[in-house]
């Protein structure tokens, strides 16, 4: 009898049991489908967002992009007056046509003693004598590629009201040599000697001689004031045609 009623006991024990967890499996959610659902909501989300905060490609493509290396357009009619280039001359390619045929007239009249070879672009002229390019409409410059030579020929071809400013340059530019005492004394009685001489619009300085070191300083002087006088003839020549 005592056994029977323990046997009822224990199965009355064992279906609550499984009642129990029954209940309990029924009311527990399913992590992998909960998590899921919830990563592919929050995709969508993520998706949504980007997609909205993208600008569509087709409008991205008709809107013209602005180069910073982009140069403006220059006005009509403007002349270039760049490094080398003035007045549509690049003057690194040689002189113009007018200034070779006076230079030509000048060492076909002083022969080997014209000793300038050094071609002046329009940045030296400008360190050199403080002449601008928009001071001239076209010019000659030479110098000596041997700094112990002074020999130099300088033609501007001034604007028509520049001329003073080129000629107050180039005289500044004398009277800075004339006053400098550091010249070799070689060079002396050919600076002394040098010129600027005004031929219209065309404004020169001649400073030529050639060689003057068996000379003394008055007779250097002289010599070098016929070697330019001779050249100014010249200019004078072909300047005034």
């Amino acid at each position: 009898m005592q056994m029977e009623v323990f046997m009822k006991k224990l199965l009355v024990l064992l279906s609550v049991g499984v009642l129990a967890l029954g209940i309990v499996g029924c009311n527990k959610p399913d992590n992998g489908e909960s998590d899921s659902s919830g990563s592919v909501n929050s995709d969508q989300q993520s998706d949504v967002q980007q997609s909205s905060d993208q600008p569509d490609s087709g409008e991205q493509s008709s809107e013209p992009v602005e180069s910073s290396d982009q140069v403006p357009p220059t006005e009509e009619g403007d002349q270039q007056q760049t490094g080398t280039v003035v007045n549509g001359h690049d003057y690194l390619e040689g002189w113009t046509e007018e200034m070779e045929a006076v230079k030509t007239a000048v060492t076909d009249a002083v022969g080997e003693n014209y000793w300038p070879d050094f071609a002046m672009t329009p940045d030296v002229l400008e360190m050199s004598f403080g002449i601008t390019p928009d001071m001239y409409d076209d010019y000659l410059a030479e110098s000596p590629m041997i700094s112990t030579n002074v020999d130099t020929l300088v033609i501007i071809k001034a604007k028509e009201d520049r001329v003073e400013d080129v000629e107050e340059a180039l005289n500044a530019y004398r009277d800075a040599k004339v006053n400098d005492t550091m010249q070799y004394p070689m060079n002396i009685g050919k600076i002394q000697a040098s010129r600027i001489e005004k031929i219209g619009n065309y404004i020169c300085f001649v400073q030529l001689g050639a060689d003057t070191t068996d000379l003394e300083e008055e007779a250097a002087v002289e010599h070098c004031q016929q070697a330019n006088e001779l050249v100014i003839e010249v200019l004078q020549q072909q300047l005034q045609q």
